[in-house]
This record gives structure tokens, C-alpha cells and sequence, in this order.
């Protein structure tokens, strides 16, 4: 074998490798029992450090020279050259990693998450406090390793979103605030107000799981690579070919929590589905970014699943699950209650034109707790203020402010902002595929979702890290990433639904 060759063997080693982290990490926040965490932190931790060593060693330095010597570059977007440039690419940051932070990283992440948990269940800031700490302090150390020009924080934004920076992104986020708030300063003062009730009666667990898992079969998900269970904060695993895990939470008081939260889930797990098997382990079977990642479940949970032909065909199967609760309830009523926008305390169940008012307050605290402006002691009162100021409401505490979600605890930090950039990315997809369709409301409300996961497929999936973010957008839909279709979108539901 050659270099390149012997480069694919060794990258989908340490895939298998990394494989096996996931599943940890999946059982970690589903199966583990609680005394188990201690455990789990040093297996985690050791399984990481074997990774990053044999990655940054002087052996894939040598693979990728002689790949790189073996096969000059004619087109930058070929097989050879994706797989070099972006295991390059991940060799140069890990290779300013010390074995002994990534280490403390991985070990304190299981920790602190554990520690989240339970904080969260009492409501407690103070007691996870201290490992919020640690895992800033991680974090800058992070950060002053692998280096950045003008911020510390774009150097934690570049493993989550590649070449992106924090002034392109306060850019990007001062482009939107405005109208949002502005648009859901309207809706505020037009007098009608959607059925909320409808949502908040009687939906039994267990009615909830089955429809859910026939809405994620019914667009595409495949339930004999995959499964759906249950944890504390949702979330999409993709393990590797054959293998894609969801979590969701059931609250029978509330339809939209589950519901929304597997469609979301089953976005990211398609694109995980969707991803060429037989490049698996190497750049090229792998998801560009946590942006692009994140279009696809918001284009599946918001652009798909809240619109009025999804229910066409979906409210039918939602009346047979839950006969009483709907009760007549018209699909009107129905389309309006699941499109609410009003301020609310909780990011994950905040509507499409409040939601990156949220990821707006979490992109500038978690700048501050980086730069040291903000000290971990005062998150609670700065986040408190700011929703205060983005959404005219006060968290009445902890476990529905701050400590509301799971990141920080992972030491995902730099993660909240491809939210938005996913929210921006899905309505300039969802834009064009329309277009290229011929509509995609006549396909959805007669139970059609095969064109649309096709032309994603074929579209985004299949390219793996071919593309950069930005050049994929210019490429599928001939224009650079712009704000305009989402605001577009939300005007257009805002105008049909409260006359604004």
C-alpha cells in the first residue's frame, strides 16, 4: 500500500476507536447508573488519550506527508485531497493539544455533566458552579494552545464550525436581532394569540413514542440502523454506518416537547444516515460542520414539521393517538397552537422567531466567561439579565435559566452559535429545494418526504467535508449565506397567522 492507503487504514482505526467513545458517551446519558460516572470518566478519559496519541504521532505525520507528496493537487475537491487537507487540518490543532489536557478535558466532562444533572434536578447553580469553572479554565487552556488571531474564543468555535470567526458571527447575529425583535414585538401587540391549551392537555407517554417513531420512520429514518430512547437532555448519536441513536424526554402535559424534539433529532440522524458508508471514518464521511448539521434538524423540525401540509397528513395519526386530547380540534387551531411565538424561558421549546434571541444571550456570556468579564459566580444574574432584556421575561430560577442546558457541562463551548447559523443555512436550503421540487407542500400533505431527503441526500449528505460550509451554500443554492429566507420565512408564517 501506499501512503494514502495506509492513511484510510489508519483514520478508520481511530474511527472504530472513536466509535466506541460514542457509545459510552450514549450509554453515559442513558443507561449508567449514577455511581457508575466515576468510572465512566476514567475510561472515557483513557480511551481519549489513546486516541490523541496515535493521531498526533510522528507515524500520521509521516502518512500525510507522503500522501500529500504522492499525489499533487489538481482539484482540491477530489477524494485524495479532501481526505489529506482536512485530516491536515485536525492533525495541526490536536498536534498543539497536550495528551494530558485532552485527558482532563474528557474526564471532566463526565464529571461536570453528572454534575449538571442533578443541579439541574434541584435547581442549584452553586453546586455545579464549581465545575463550570473547571471547565473554563479547560477551555482558555484550550484556547491558548492551538492559538487564535483577534479572539480566544474563535478558537473554540473552529472545532464546531471551521473557519468561522466571532466578528462574522456578531455580524451575522446583529443582522437578525433587529427585525426579530422587532417581528416579535408585533406579534406581541396584535391581539390574537395561538390555542395553546390544545398542546398542554392529557398526551400519554407511551401514545407520544409511537407516534414519534412513526413520524421519524415516515420521513426517512431508518429504525434498523437506529433507535430512539430516552434522556435527560435530547440529543443524535451517530456511532458510525449502521448505527445512529436518538434520545428524547415524554411530558404528557406537553405535546410539543417530544414530538418537536424527535423531529429535530430525526434531522440530525438522517444526515447521519445519509453520509457515504464507504468513506466512513475519513473526512469525507463525515458532516461538514455543526452548522450544516444543525440545517438539517431544524429544516425537518421547523420548515417540514410546523408546516400546514405536514398536517394535512400528520393530524389524522395524531387524533388516532390521542383521541381525547383532540377532541375536536380543527387543523386551524391545531397549525396555529404549534406555531406560537411568544417570549419563553426554555431555549429547546422556543419558537422560530424567538429562538436566536436565546442563542444570542448564550453566544455573549459564553465570550465573556472567556475573556474573564464574567465570572462564573455571576452567570445566573448575567443570564437573568439578558433575558430580561431580549425577551421580557426573568427566569423565576436556576434549572429554567442557566442551567437549562447540557453544554457547558460537556465543555461545549463555542457549540450554541450553529444554531443560528443551522436556522440561517435550512431556510436557504429548504428555499432551493422548493424551487427544484415544484413545491413541497403537495408532496408533504399527501405523506411524500422521499424527494425532499433525496435532494438532501444527493444535495449535502453525500458530500461529506468536500465542500466548506459557505462554499457548499454557494454551491447548492448559487448564493452565499444570507438572512433574508429565514426572515422571509418567519414574516411570511407571522403575516398568515397574526395578521402582521
Amino acid at each position: 500500500m501506499n501512503s494514502y492507503e495506509h492513511l484510510l487504514t489508519e483514520l478508520k482505526t481511530l474511527g472504530v476507536l472513536g466509535s466506541v467513545g460514542s457509545v459510552l458517551g450514549w450509554d453515559e446519558r442513558t443507561q449508567m447508573p449514577e455511581r457508575g460516572a466515576e468510572l465512566r470518566a476514567e475510561q472515557s478519559a483513557m480511551l481519549a488519550g489513546i486516541i490523541h496519541e496515535r493521531f498526533t504521532s510522528g507515524k500520521m505525520a509521516d502518512l500525510l506527508a507522503g500522501a500529500a507528496s504522492e499525489a499533487p493537487v489538481q482539484d482540491p475537491h477530489g477524494d485524495i485531497a479532501v481526505n489529506v487537507r482536512e485530516t491536515q487540518r485536525s492533525f495541526d490543532r490536536e498536534r498543539k493539544l497536550p495528551a494530558a489536557l485532552v485527558q482532563a478535558l474528557t474526564r471532566t466532562a463526565v464529571m461536570a455533566q453528572q454534575a449538571w444533572a442533578e443541579a439541574r434536578q434541584k435547581s442549584d447553580f452553586a453546586s455545579f458552579a464549581p465545575w463550570l469553572q473547571k471547565i473554563v479554565d479547560l477551555k482558555k487552556q484550550e484556547a491558548e494552545c492551538v492559538g487564535y488571531q483577534k479572539h480566544i474564543y474563535d478558537a473554540l468555535l473552529d472545532p464546531f464550525e471551521p473557519d468561522e470567526t466571532t466578528e462574522h458571527l456578531r455580524t451575522v447575529f446583529q443582522s437578525l436581532r433587529g427585525p426579530l425583535v422587532d417581528l416579535v414585538g408585533r406579534i406581541g401587540q396584535s391581539g390574537r394569540q395561538a390555542p395553546l391549551e390544545i398542546l398542554e392537555r392529557h398526551f400519554p407517554a407511551a401514545a407520544q413514542e409511537k407516534l414519534a417513531r412513526q413520524t421519524a420512520e415516515a420521513v426517512g429514518f431508518d429504525f434498523c440502523a437506529g433507535r430512539l430512547d430516552v434522556s435527560l437532555h435530547p440529543f443524535c448519536s451517530g456511532i458510525g454506518p449502521g448505527d445512529t441513536r436518538m434520545t428524547t424526554r415524554y411530558d404528557e402535559r406537553y405535546f410539543g416537547d417530544a414530538f418537536f424534539g424527535v423531529l429535530h433529532e430525526t434531522g440530525h440522524a438522517l444526515y447521519s444516515q445519509g453520509l457515504p458508508a464507504e468513506h466512513a471514518f475519513t473526512p469525507l464521511g463525515e458532516a461538514i460542520s455543526l452548522g450544516i448539521h444543525e440545517s438539517q434538524s431544524r429544516l425537518w423540525e421547523n420548515f417540514v414539521g410546523r408546516g400546514k401540509a405536514f398536517w394535512k397528513f400528520f393530524l389524522p395519526k395524531a387524533r388516532a393517538a390521542f383521541p381525547e386530547a383532540l377532541a375536536g380540534v380543527s387543523e386551524e387551531q391545531w397549525v396555529f397552537a404549534v406555531n406560537d411565538v411568544r417570549p419563553s424561558l426554555i431555549r429547546t421549546e422556543s419558537d422560530e422567531a424567538t429562538y436566536n434571541l436565546h442563542i444570542l444571550l448564550r453566544f455573549e456570556l459564553e465570550q465573556a466567561l472567556m475573556t474573564g468579564e464574567l465570572s462564573v459566580s455571576d452567570v445566573p444574574a448575567a443570564w437573568n439579565e439578558r433575558m430580561r432584556d431580549y425577551l421580557g421575561i426573568t427566569p423565576p430560577d436556576d434549572a429554567r435559566g442557566c442551567l437549562q442546558d447540557i453544554h457547558w457541562s460537556g465543555g461545549a463551548i463555542g457549540y450554541f452559535p450553529t444554531y443560528t447559523l443551522g436556522n440561517l443555512y435550512a431556510a436557504q436550503f429548504y428555499e432551493k429545494a422548493d424551487q427544484d421540487l415544484g413545491g413541497l407542500d403537495q408532496q408533504f400533505a399527501r405523506g411524500e418526504f422521499k424527494p425532499l431527503l433525496d435532494w438532501l441526500r444527493r444535495n449535502i449528505h453525500s458530500q461529506g467535508k468536500r465542500f466548506s460550509a459557505s462554499q457548499l451554500v454557494q454551491k447548492v443554492t448559487g448564493a452565499s449565506l444570507s438572512a433574508e429566507p429565514l426572515l422571509n420565512h418567519l414574516r411570511e408564517k407571522a403575516a398568515e397567522l397574526y395578521g402582521v
